[in-house]
């Protein structure tokens, strides 16, 4: 899913091309929408019930100017078990007018949106048999999302938009994310001057008096939250293009106020689409179509085949395509790896940059490292599924995330890592289903060759970051000396083991020295042809860190010339490792220059717990010379 872009940026008619320029508030306007998208938690039941859901049938009348939903539900199943009782979700707002079963009602309780459906006879396991429950009501009001009316231009608008936990809110349902539905058709009757968009293909609009109905057939498993409809006097417009000999319908539906946008935006989808297909294997649902139906919400959400989206721009409309893969073809199998879904989604967003304005992939980058690291703690394993704060943290499950997946691509190879993440699309148990974490974990480790237990204990379960400490030398022959420290940002981790890349430069050459650093406090040494006098750690921001300082010293191992504070920036204690001269005072002065602390150093380092966070100066004397250095106290 995805956010708010300022209208100005929307492309006007008579654009010969699309001139975005990167906007970091557009990607991050995706995170602040969806975790707003519904409020609800699930209600405890056993996660399969005792059936596996194979076909829906979904018959509603929807009108967008009344905030109301009368139909019926047929849902085929197989049971898994005998079978004597039917559990679906439902709120409770919404009033059952019957349950038909084989030609006659089957009796039915409600409590804690459950609806309990009595078989009046055991359906034994594995047979396939079908229920239809006929409901009508008000659904419940839940902020954003579910079920939504609005307007745009004095039209009347209507929209579903169920992720998380939000399908209950206005269809008996089962929230499970681990049971796909094989199939669906919906039929959906509205007054005929509207339009209604949907999963899958439209087969028929069939008049009826003032009113028609749309019936929209879908023939791939999908999850119950990807289910959608919107209705409204939508424009529609169609395009295609033809990916290694297959055709695939791009359709627009647009506010009439807003249709030349969303038909040039649908041109930029299917470039899109060409991209990752290329990257990913072809586009997932190519029998059918791919699409966009704008709705009046600030964000996107990803409906299988049918996209809705808040307004038309090519970063949303990259994450939502992305979606039709990561999280649509392949979804998470709980809430707690729903960074599968968003990290995934966010991180092609990246790619999308990278490969069509690659002038503006570095600071993608940068961006999201700066809102990782704008907090010490958080894991990328959702430890909250019941906080929708927690499930859409920008900070954690998108930026977090994706960067997680930058650093595998590091780790892996440029080969390894996109052949892993294509075996892990195709693989049979996952295709049209969902996985989990060690599933692409799996097939990243099969396609590099490596043992990946470590990185992702680091990375997907532990909290924080690392940050640099580098103090370098080099000698009149070339050869460099230097000692890389390290400063995990939270104690879940208390070392990050990476290949760190370090850039070595001066006016007229440059190179990349990968150091494998396994230990704190790791020594290096090789020689360099060239005398460089600029050293940047990570110049192409392959890697999760801090503010990292690299700082050139008379000698690397024992910086008398300069001093290297570490960790730099520290919470609790700051310290210089490696100095061979025994310091006797110390003095700390904050950015007014006043001095906040003068003694003796307790060994290598001070106790920094009482200092005000902010930027500070040391200064250590041994009695004859003094020397000086910054640090930050978080």
């Amino acid at each position: 899913m995805r956010r708010f872009l300022p209208a100005a940026l929307l492309l006007l008619p008579g654009a010969a091309s699309a001139q975005y320029a990167y906007d970091h508030a557009v990607l991050d306007d995706i995170v602040r929408a969806e975790r707003q998208a519904h409020g609800g938690v699930p209600k405890s039941a056993l996660p399969t019930r005792g059936y596996d859901l194979t076909y829906l049938r979904c018959a509603w009348a929807l009108d967008p100017a009344v905030r109301a939903i009368a139909g019926s539900v047929t849902s085929y199943f197989r049971a898994t078990t005998d079978l004597d009782e039917l559990l679906f979700d439902l709120s409770d707002t919404l009033l059952v007018d019957a349950v038909s079963f084989h030609g006659g009602n089957a009796p039915f309780t409600r409590a804690d949106d459950l609806l309990s459906i009595a078989l009046p006879l055991t359906i034994p396991e594995g047979q396939l048999d079908s229920v239809t429950v006929t409901y009508h009501g008000v659904p419940r009001l839940t902020g954003f999302g579910s079920f939504a009316t609005a307007q745009h231009n004095g039209t009347p608008v209507l929209w579903t938009l169920s992720e998380p936990y939000g399908a209950k809110e206005w269809w008996p349902c089962k929230q499970d994310l681990n049971d796909k539905i094989d199939s669906l058709d919906l039929y959906v009757t509205t007054p005929a001057a509207y339009k209604v968009a949907g999963n899958g293909v439209l087969v028929s609009r069939t008049a009826a008096g003032a009113d028609s109905t749309h019936h929209w057939r879908h023939r791939y498993p999908i999850d119950h939250y990807l289910i959608a409809t919107a209705i409204t006097n939508y424009e529609v417009a169609e395009r295609e293009t033809v990916i290694d000999g297959d055709t695939i319908r791009m359709l627009s539906y647009a506010y009439p106020e807003n249709g030349y946008q969303g038909w040039f935006n649908a041109g930029e989808v299917l470039e899109q689409l060409t991209f990752f297909s290329g990257r990913f294997g072809l586009y997932p649902f190519a029998r059918e179509k791919y699409g966009h139906a704008q709705f009046s919400w600030g964000g996107g959400m990803e409906h299988q085949t049918m996209s809705f989206v808040g307004y038309f721009h090519p970063d949303l409309s990259a994450h939502e395509l992305a979606h039709q893969w990561f999280g649509d073809k392949v979804t998470c199998g709980s809430w707690a790896d729903i960074w599968l879904n968003e990290g995934f989604a966010t991180y092609l967003t990246g790619l999308w940059r990278e490969y069509h304005e690659p002038s503006s992939w570095h600071q993608w980058k940068q961006d999201r490292i700066d809102n990782i690291t704008s907090a010490p703690d958080g894991s990328v394993h959702c430890t909250d599924t019941l906080s929708i704060a927690r499930l859409f943290s920008g900070r954690l499950t998108y930026d977090k995330g994706a960067m997680v997946l930058h650093m595998l691509r590091w780790i892996c190879g440029e080969e390894a890592f996109f052949q892993g993440v294509r075996d892990y699309l195709e693989d049979p148990q996952l295709a049209y289903n969902t996985a989990h974490t060690g599933d692409l974990q799996a097939h990243l480790e099969q396609a590099s060759g490596l043992d990946l237990d470590g990185f992702f204990a680091d990375w997907y379960t532990g909290e924080g970051y690392p940050t640099y400490t580098m103090p370098w030398s080099q000698q009149p022959d070339g050869t460099v000396d230097l000692t890389l420290y390290q400063s995990p940002s939270h104690p879940s981790v208390d070392f990050f083991a990476l290949p760190v890349p370090v850039r070595f430069a001066n006016a007229s050459t440059d190179t990349i020295v990968v150091l494998d650093n396994t230990v704190n406090g790791q020594g290096f040494s090789f020689p360099l042809p060239f005398q460089a006098d600029q050293v940047t750690i990570d110049p192409d921001l392959w890697l999760i860190s801090g503010h990292n300082v690299a700082t050139e010293v008379a000698d690397a191992g024992s910086p008398a010339g300069g001093l290297m504070l570490f960790p730099n920036p520290a919470d609790e204690r700051i310290q210089w490792p490696g100095t061979a001269r025994a310091f006797t005072q110390a003095r700390i002065l904050d950015v007014l220059g006043r001095t906040v602390f003068s003694g003796a150093p307790h060994g290598d380092g001070l106790d920094i717990r009482t200092l005000a966070p902010g930027d500070h100066l040391l200064e250590l004397s041994d009695g004859r010379t003094t020397v000086r250095a910054r640090f930050v106290k978080r």
